[in-house]
């Protein structure tokens, strides 16, 4: 039995043929690979996206998707090992995951950090218990990376080139460039972002305002563990005009300071002071008609102007269906 909790944990091979899968299900969409089987999908946090494609895509695949959540009645859980329960949660994890287990087939977890300890929100202990715990295969659903959207960004990446006659992904310049928001946000995106961009083979540069934007050492290593394999490169840079200039492809994505983690006030200074990383025209004419995109929910004329997102070099719409296309694949690889 095999989870997905991050794209590291497969070989490139194995991204590339749950890909390949993805693309032969986007031409035909129905299914029975997910017949007589259900999927839990527990939400801990707000969703659009992930929790539309995956209900749909369990029933195209004539399965069946039952959605919790603490809105929705669920009982408050403990994650934590050994402790005497007498707070707010009313169930362990271990009972709740075992019990899904003999219900289920498949558990798909959502589990926003805290942002209060990120030494402690690194450990990305609500993933790794139902892990632990589960008998059946557990998705994950975005916590502290978000490899289902990753997957659906590779995806829209390939169609896109390949449309355009502009070839493979390997030796693209690749641009993950912070931008500013009014709120730190979580580091799951681009952590998963990074990853993906170095398995499948491109020269990978990180843009952010100062070295406190830097991602976590981890995927850091995992990245340039990847690029060294594949013969790339990862450079950090926090000169725009450097890491525009000749992009073939631009991420954006909103994060806060690691260093600053559960002490956010003086962090929104920094952060306030770098508006101007937004992507817009004048940036996007230093690359080299670069492809653009973000994982949604996204502030207009915050993160990217208007002009760039509704332009014709933004596949933000593509890679957001594609989440429903991928996430199909995933479950139909974890059931086999």
């Amino acid at each position: 039995m095999r989870h997905f909790l991050n794209t590291a944990d497969w070989s490139r091979a194995e991204l590339e043929a749950m890909l390949d899968d993805a693309r032969a299900m986007k031409k035909a969409p129905l299914g029975d690979a997910l017949k007589d089987k259900s999927v839990a999908l527990l939400f801990l946090n707000n969703s659009l996206r992930t929790r539309t494609s995956f209900d749909i895509g369990a029933r195209q695949l004539g399965g069946h998707a039952v959605t919790l959540s603490p809105s929705g009645g669920m009982w408050p859980l403990e994650f934590e090992d050994g402790v005497v329960m007498d707070g707010e949660a009313e169930e362990h994890v271990k009972e709740a995951a075992t019990v899904l287990s003999r219900y289920c087939d498949m558990i798909g977890v959502r589990a926003f950090p805290k942002f209060v300890d990120w030494k402690e929100d690194r450990k990305d202990k609500v993933l790794n218990a139902f892990a632990k715990y589960s008998d059946v295969p557990v998705i994950n659903m975005e916590t502290i990376t978000h490899p289902c959207q990753e997957m659906a960004h590779i995806l829209a990446l390939k169609e896109q080139f390949e449309l355009e006659g502009r070839g493979a992904l390997d030796g693209k310049k690749y641009v993950l460039t912070w931008t500013y928001h009014p709120k730190p946000l979580n580091t799951a995106v681009a952590n998963s972002a990074l990853m993906a961009a170095a398995k499948f083979g491109m020269d990978v540069t990180l843009l952010c305002p100062t070295p406190d934007y830097v991602l976590d050492e981890r995927y850091m290593m995992q990245a340039e563990k990847d690029c060294r394999a594949n013969g790339r490169k990862l450079t950090v840079t926090h000169n725009i005009e450097d890491a525009y200039k000749d992009a073939e492809i631009v991420y954006c994505k909103s994060w806060g300071a690691l260093p600053y983690f559960g002490n956010w006030a003086p962090e929104k200074p920094i952060r306030d002071a770098h508006k101007h990383f937004i992507v817009d025209q004048k940036k996007l004419a230093m690359t080299n008609d670069a492809l653009v995109s973000h994982c949604l929910p996204m502030r207009r004329n915050v993160k990217m102007t208007d002009a760039v997102f509704d332009g014709p070099n933004c596949i933000a719409y593509s890679e957001a269906e594609n989440r429903l296309h991928v996430q199909k694949a995933i479950m139909k690889a974890l059931v086999k």
